[in-house]
């Protein structure tokens, strides 16, 4: 009778919570447009050059990883956890692939799977270290960052390898047209995460466990299996990333994807998905990934220098949590 009652409460509270949460996602959503808009009408005054096709299109293109990163960062903190190890899968698929296609003779497209398989597979790891030994997701992925990079330099002695087949090329620097192969795949990225959020029982579980997993557990949800997924899944875009930049730099390092944890929460936090968990629209990282390859395009646009950009993107990162901090106090 009590397990009844606490079934019909959990389900209250979801029914309860599901209107508020859609209009604040729709509402954040609005607003991070809203300041996309704004960015760019300022950058093409003081940047004359910033609407053109070619370098807009090379903002998309430059957004392309972040914004693939950024998506299964979106499941994750949806869910109410956090990955700090995403920039070091990606090195550590990359550099998987590139050793092995190079220098071990494995066939390209066979190497096309290895990242996916090797992504997966980390994150399926970090998702059952969470769930079954109850550890802190920030605790696992932090130390997880210096494991699999630590693992990329192993595997591949410290060495850059270059001189990739065109079949793994032609994902990070190929057209279609004169659309880039990688703003195309971070598209069908998109649509596919769309329909996993919204239309999926994953997508469903993974907003009730970030808005409340005790409730979510008690109402019949296996919270664990769903968390072991969205890792998994988190785990699968970072080796697809790995993939693009190795070929659009045609070669792969154990040091790439450095710093890329940070834009992914960036671009999560700037597109209206709350820390808090339970609370994100996928659209809204999207504009949240563009914004950040905006200012990045537009500082490089007016010649400032790196260093200084640097400060600029550590302040955009701060100022983004901060609101999102401020939000949740009057919520």
């Amino acid at each position: 009778m009590q397990a009844k009652l606490v079934h019909e409460k959990a389900q209250r509270f979801d029914r309860g919570t599901a209107v508020s949460r859609f209009r604040a996602n729709y509402s954040t959503q609005i607003n991070a447009f809203i300041a996309l808009v704004v960015l760019m009408i300022v950058l093409s005054f003081i940047a004359p050059s910033f609407l053109t096709s070619k370098n807009l299109l090379t903002v998309l293109l430059q957004s392309s990883l972040n914004s693939i990163v950024a998506v299964g960062m979106t499941f994750i903190i949806i869910s109410g956890g956090i990955d700090l190890s995403v920039g070091a899968i990606v090195a550590l698929s990359a550099a998987v692939m590139g050793e092995l296609v190079v220098n071990q003779g494995v066939n390209p497209y066979i190497g096309l799977l290895i990242p996916l398989v090797i992504g997966v597979a980390v994150g399926w790891i970090h998702g059952v270290v969470i769930t079954k030994f109850n550890i802190n997701p920030f605790i696992v992925t932090l130390g997880a960052m210096t494991i699999w990079r630590g693992a990329a330099l192993v595997f591949v002695q410290g060495r850059t390898i270059y001189g990739l087949p065109d079949a793994i090329t032609w994902l990070g620097q190929g057209y279609v047209g004169p659309i880039p192969v990688a703003v195309l795949l971070t598209a069908v990225v998109y649509l596919v995460a769309w329909f996993l959020l919204t239309r999926t029982k994953i997508g469903m579980y993974t907003y009730s466990i970030g808005g409340n997993e005790k409730a979510s557990r008690l109402s019949g949800i296996h919270t664990d299996r769903a968390k072991i997924f969205i890792y998994a899944f988190g785990g699968l875009l970072c080796g697809l990333t790995g993939i693009i930049v190795a070929g659009r730099i045609n070669g792969t390092s154990a040091l790439v994807g450095n710093g890329y944890e940070l834009d992914a929460i960036a671009a999560v936090v700037i597109g209206g998905t709350s820390l808090a968990g339970g609370r994100g629209v996928i659209w809204g990282t999207l504009i949240g990934a563009i914004i950040m390859g905006v200012i990045r395009n537009g500082l490089n646009l007016l010649n400032v220098s790196p260093y200084y950009q640097l400060i600029i993107i550590g302040i955009v990162i701060v100022a983004a949590v901060g609101l999102d901090s401020l939000k949740q106090k009057k919520d």
